[in-house]
């Protein structure tokens, strides 16, 4: 059977994608998923928040984004904290793309204008064949209107498109008004793929502590009609590749998302929970 797919541009060789997550931070799981035969590697979010270290900017920050990112709120507990700089990062995707053929694809959130395109030519630099940006922007602003959201968002494609020649992915949420206007203008900005959705951080209350609880749950199968949703209705009907990246637990909702329409389906979670060799397993039922 053959499985190969194209994801904006990029020849993969199966159409499972291993999604942000802490199991690309070793080089050595990155060489296990292209052995267990995944189509591509997106590797964990470089967050323009851990390479600024002085207090009061990440006070600022603290206030604005923490909390709004699942995948986010492991690096927020303190800078001390933070598993990892821009060096660092750089020499993973450099080290892993020597190690693999498959393509690394990096992963950035960024905060400033010269955050996103700096970091983003590093990115480039450093062997990755492709780029993911990881936009989750709350707009908690109670005077800001929904056209300048928008647009906040179209402003950073192009900015980031004009830095870099590798392909650019835009992983968005799903709370835009009309989300396939926003399809639209996205793929006109020059986005080369739209993965759908992020999955953003909603915080719990603990009544028994009094406290916030942060407890994260993996991703369920239950999860993906949204995003099957959506992929449906903008298949064919833009130039960006649809990559799905919710709920991806079996093989079932890869074969599902690809009904769809989509170029690929993104796992985190489901690996995280069996193994990068569940990869293979899914793979094989297929």
């Amino acid at each position: 059977m053959n499985l190969h797919v194209n994801y904006m541009g990029l020849p993969l060789k199966s159409p499972i994608v291993v999604s942000a997550s802490p199991l690309s931070e070793k080089v050595e799981n990155i060489i296990a998923m292209e052995k267990a035969g995944a189509g591509a590697v997106v590797m964990f979010s470089l967050f323009e928040e851990q390479i600024r270290s002085e207090e009061a900017i990440y006070e600022e920050i603290l206030e604005q984004s923490a909390y709004s990112s699942a995948e986010a709120l492991s690096y927020f507990p303190s800078v001390s904290e933070y598993p990892v700089g821009i060096d660092a990062y750089l020499r993973i995707i450099e080290k892993a793309s020597k190690e693999v053929e498959i393509p690394i694809i990096g992963s950035l959130n960024g905060i400033t204008n010269s955050g996103w395109i700096d970091y983003a030519k590093h990115i480039e630099e450093a062997g990755a064949k492709g780029l993911e940006i990881n936009v989750y922007y709350i707009p908690a602003d109670i005077e800001m209107d929904g056209r300048t959201v928008e647009d906040k968002y179209l402003e950073i494609i192009g900015l980031v498109k004009k830095a870099v020649s590798i392909p650019v992915a835009v992983k968005l949420n799903p709370y835009f008004s009309a989300m396939a206007n926003m399809a639209k203008n996205l793929d006109g900005a020059g986005a080369d793929a739209l993965v759908l959705f992020n999955r953003f951080y909603e915080p719990d209350f603990d009544i028994e502590k009094m406290t916030i609880s942060h407890a994260l749950q993996l991703s369920g199968p239950g999860e993906i009609r949204l995003s099957l949703q959506w992929i449906a209705i903008l298949y064919g009907r833009l130039n960006a590749s649809l990559a799905a990246s919710t709920g991806v637990s079996s093989s079932r909702e890869v074969i599902k998302y690809i009904l769809a329409g989509a170029n690929c389906a993104m796992t985190a979670s489901a690996l995280l929970k069996h193994g990068i060799s569940y990869i293979t397993h899914m793979l094989d039922e297929i």
